[in-house]
């Protein structure tokens, strides 16, 4: 069962060919969770950091987080509220 999530994690790492040119042309994207039963904080920094980094804040208006139970929720939350906080403290 770990296994299987694992794998389809590193499946959504390879999404990002997909994802960042979407949101380069202005596109919203969502970020289906369906099946994925937990994650790591560490997988979802590696997601939506990169997002952030480039795009800025901002960008967290074009993601849809699709389907994610409420363990993955407090993840993506944990991490957005890492990484505004990491974006107030740079400047």
């Amino acid at each position: 069962m770990f296994w299987n999530n694992v794998t389809k994690q590193l499946s959504s790492l390879a999404q990002l060919n997909e994802v960042l040119p979407a949101l380069r042309q202005n596109k919203k994207v969502v970020l289906d969770f369906t099946g994925v039963t937990s994650t790591t904080q560490s997988f979802v920094h590696a997601l939506i950091s990169k997002l952030i980094q480039e795009f800025g804040p901002a960008v967290l208006d074009r993601l849809i987080f699709k389907s994610c139970n409420q363990t993955v929720k407090k993840l993506v939350s944990i991490v957005i509220d890492y990484m505004q906080y990491e974006e107030t403290t740079d400047t």
